[in-house]
């Protein structure tokens, strides 16, 4: 249950080779709860920074923040940061803060992963800082486990992507409550520290740490919703906030009611619509295209698929070494999170499972130049956040209905994104601290909510959610294929990102923007803007 790209190998956490000073800076003032009132005053921690390699263009620090934000004297844990220096000289704005999602997505890993994605000027103007999240990485982590070896023993006890049939359904069941207990019996408090809300406040803590007078935030996917809270908590300090690839913040929690969770996360977020929809939009544009551009081609979009779907019905009976029906959907959905190549990528795999040959994996990223590029990513941390914080049925029982209606209406995507929580059924922490609404206190300055049209993870539907219940947003519609802007990019919308992040200016209302290079077609961006330059080439539609 993760909704961020992987990020390579996973293996046991090692230490962050940064120095850790205790909390010296002058305290932020009393922080407010998520029912108003206001909590004591925690200490902004000092960060000392430095380069996390010898060599590194990265520079990394650890800071000293309370377990709980209501009693700042007591238990600290440790966050993981990592900074990327403004390269423009004596250009430097301030700080952009970068959250990449999930929830669980490591910061020190992903924005170094992603820094080139990051328009040019924004580069230029901006110091590009990141953090593991409380719970996540190489912070003070979820660990359930004493070993590498044990959480791996652990995954082989269920299968992969989504299970069929009763027999995988129970040992899936089974596997999380197995997991759930695990983590009580590990660290249960701080189970029910890993909030959204929490790492909220900790994001003040570090915009107070390096400085700035006010936020300048951008976040993808899950940090969509992060950000959001961290706007209703601290409106008065929001510089400038970048929300691309959106969760409908009511239904992340389940429209704060008091009632016991019907629907699956996942589900009420329509992530199973929206990974159908895409779904069928890559077989269609593979169709279109020759067996050159995309190897899964059957010569038209009609009969690619009806080749995807003999293939999924194949491997039910008939798998292709550990590929099944299960996985081969879960690889096809986490698949068009990226364009290029993913898509290409995708279609390749499943041209091999066609002629029966095991598909080779794709490269793990080259190692980056931070103290742990590979740390500990077990299931558990995105499961402690996600279950925590957002309401799911309670009765595992229930998921098989759930799957058999999700899949009624979205196909075998819905039958993966049902069981994307089923871990929650059984799970032992409930968030103390967790922010549920409303959403529409005005900030200092209006946010920036950028959509995709065809997300596979976060529909378009959560964008204009997010816009709607802000009290002051403006939202650039994406037209375009993927999960994020971010890492399917266009010129055009970079181009409206960098002017609103350096001087505040927002996009016309109605502006829609193109994707620079569609799927399966010649790798020629359509946009001829270059990234920070502040043309607005490759607009669709701006309407006044």
């Amino acid at each position: 249950m993760h909704i961020s790209a992987p990020t390579g190998r996973r293996r046991a956490c090692a230490a962050v080779a940064a120095v850790v000073i205790c909390a010296t800076a002058p305290a932020v003032p009393g922080l407010a709860t998520a029912d108003g009132t206001r909590a004591p005053s925690a200490s902004a921690p000092k960060l000392d920074w430095s380069p996390c390699v010898k060599g590194s263009p990265y520079d990394c620090a650890t800071a000293q923040v309370p377990l709980d934000h209501g009693d700042p004297t007591g238990r600290s844990i440790d966050l993981a940061v990592v900074k990327r220096k403004a390269t423009g000289p004596g250009r430097r704005i301030g700080t952009l803060f970068f959250n990449p999602g999930g929830p669980g997505g490591p910061g020190t890993v992903q924005m170094p992963q992603n820094y080139a994605f990051f328009p040019r000027e924004v580069r230029e103007r901006f110091d590009i800082v990141s953090w593991d999240p409380r719970g996540i990485g190489s912070s003070t982590a979820v660990n359930c486990f004493p070993s590498t070896a044990e959480a791996e023993k652990w995954t082989t006890t269920k299968t992969t992507g989504v299970p069929v049939g009763e027999k995988e359904r129970a040992a899936w069941i089974t596997a999380y409550r197995e997991l759930g207990e695990r983590c009580r019996q590990r660290d249960p408090e701080l189970l029910r520290h890993v909030s959204t809300t929490d790492t909220a406040r900790d994001l003040e803590l570090l915009r107070k740490a390096v400085g700035d007078a006010r936020l300048t935030y951008l976040g993808i996917s899950y940090g969509t919703y992060l950000g959001a809270t961290y706007a209703n908590l601290f409106p008065d300090t929001v510089r400038a906030m970048v929300l691309d690839s959106n969760w409908d913040p009511r239904a992340w929690t389940n429209d704060a009611s008091e009632a016991a969770a019907r629907l699956a996360t996942m589900l009420r977020l329509g992530s199973d619509r929206g990974a159908a929809a895409v779904l069928d939009e890559f077989l269609r544009l593979c169709g279109a295209a020759t067996s050159a551009r995309c190897p899964f081609s059957a010569g038209s979009p009609q009969e690619t698929r009806e080749k995807f779907d003999a293939l999924l019905s194949r491997l039910k009976t008939d798998p292709v070494g550990a590929y099944g029906y299960g996985r081969t959907v879960g690889d096809a959905v986490s698949g068009l999170y990226s364009v290029l190549p993913g898509w290409s990528e995708l279609a390749g795999r499943l041209q091999d499972l066609w002629q029966g040959r095991v598909p080779r994996q794709p490269a793990l990223p080259p190692e980056l130049a931070v103290p742990d590029p590979s740390p500990y990513l077990g299931e558990e941390q995105a499961v402690a956040v996600m279950c925590g914080d957002s309401p799911n049925p309670r009765d595992p029982g229930a998921y098989p209905a759930m799957e058999e209606a999700s899949a009624a209406r979205a196909g075998d995507a819905g039958r993966y994104w049902t069981w994307a929580t089923v871990a929650c059924a059984t799970w032992p922490g409930v968030a103390q601290d967790s922010y549920r609404g409303p959403w529409d206190r005005r900030t200092a300055h209006p946010v920036l909510v950028v959509g995709t049209t065809n997300d596979p993870a976060t529909p378009f539907s959560g964008a204009r959610a997010m816009a709607r219940e802000l009290a002051d947003a403006r939202l650039l519609t994406h037209e375009g294929y993927g999960h994020t802007a971010l890492v399917n990019p266009s010129s055009c919308v970079q181009a409206h990102e960098s002017r609103y992040l350096v001087d505040g200016t927002l996009p016309p209302e109605g502006t829609t923007c193109r994707q620079d290079r569609p799927p399966f077609s010649a790798n020629e961006p359509q946009g001829a803007v270059s990234a920070g330059e502040g043309g607005a080439a490759g607009i669709l539609l701006s309407r006044p």
